[in-house]
């Protein structure tokens, strides 16, 4: 059966295991995933002046300016091909970006967009993390990164999911169980 969503937005707090959900369910709809962790990382590893500013920002634990991530949106966007599903892993974080985002998607001819916020409790995000850092040698894991990303969220990202549940079919997930029974409660959610 043919889904009657062509636009995924994963969500939830740093260590929920959103981008790993986001690839598995991209893979079986065969949609398009922005991860968009993974793009500024490879930005980052560019030796250009933007490579340079974005791994300074990254490495310190920032985020992104909505002007700059506006930036590269603006420049990949274009490049999905029409009609193809798409799961954005890391975005909107903002106000400004969800604006953005979201008046893209509305001047294409697009089916239904949904949310899967995956839920995690603070406490578990913290843990799964450093436990991140220690096995993928993730530099911008240390505990005072982690904390002034996760506060981020909580300030910041939670008032865009406001925007989403109005704008989108919001689905929330627990996120605590492990990744293959999450992936069962997304699919079971989404009906597919």
């Amino acid at each position: 059966m043919e889904p009657n969503f062509d636009t995924i937005f994963m969500t939830g707090p740093q260590g929920s295991g959103k981008g790993t959900q986001g690839k598995r369910l991209a893979a079986k709809l065969g949609f398009f995933s922005w991860d968009t962790g993974a793009e500024l990382r490879a930005i980052a590893a560019q030796d250009t002046p933007l490579g340079h500013e974005v791994a300074g920002i990254i490495n310190g634990g920032q985020f992104l300016s909505d002007e700059m991530l506006i930036r590269i949106l603006e420049d990949r966007l274009p490049a999905i091909p029409e009609g193809k599903g798409i799961i954005f892993d890391g975005v909107p974080r903002r106000m400004g970006q969800a604006e953005y985002i979201l008046g893209f998607l509305k001047s294409k001819p697009r089916k239904g967009m949904v949310t899967i916020h995956i839920d995690l409790p603070r406490e578990e995000s913290v843990k799964r993390l450093l436990l991140r850092a220690k096995t993928e040698g993730r530099v911008d894991d240390t505990p005072e990164a982690i904390d002034k990303r996760l506060q981020f969220f909580d300030e910041v990202i939670m008032p865009v999911m406001e925007v989403l549940k109005k704008e989108t079919r919001y689905l929330m997930i627990d996120g605590r169980p492990s990744m293959d029974e999450v992936e069962k409660s997304i699919d079971d959610a989404l009906g597919i």
